[in-house]
């Protein structure tokens, strides 16, 4: 199993509405190295879900349930989406700033490359950002 992090903007597509929807489409990625992350990605992989620019928190997690398909929101063949679903809310959000002050978050994908939107984790990585936001199985 991967493990992912996953951007996305609030008032484009937040936390709140994946869970009302009980899954989407996750497409829009422009960027060559999010996109091999995303055509890396395996049907039962688990992703966190951040809000980038406004929030700067992890809310949950969420489960790859369909692998890289042609994203439909674009005709060029280079771009792929992925499907996702919500498995479980933080019951307190992880904060930019707490994962940035945390020795073990130190080496995060996200910080090397921070505009970055889909970035691989470790399962420390993703297992020690789940305890932090109150999950200790997911």
């Amino acid at each position: 199993m991967n493990y992912w992090l996953m951007k996305s903007e609030p008032f484009i597509y937040s936390w709140q509405q994946l869970m009302k929807d009980g899954k989407t489409c996750w497409d829009g990625v422009r960027n060559y190295l999010a996109r091999n992350n995303m055509k890396s990605m395996k049907k039962g992989d688990l992703a966190l879900f951040y809000h980038s620019n406004e929030g700067l928190e992890v809310a949950g997690v969420m489960e790859i349930i369909k692998e890289a398909y042609p994203d439909p929101t674009t005709t060029e063949t280079a771009w792929v989406a992925v499907d996702v679903r919500p498995v479980k809310s933080f019951s307190k959000p992880v904060s930019l700033k707490q994962m940035k002050a945390d020795p073990k978050l130190q080496n995060m994908e996200m910080f090397r490359l921070n505009r970055l939107s889909v970035c691989k984790l470790t399962k420390q990585e993703f297992v020690h950002i789940c305890k932090l936001g109150g999950i200790s199985k997911t």
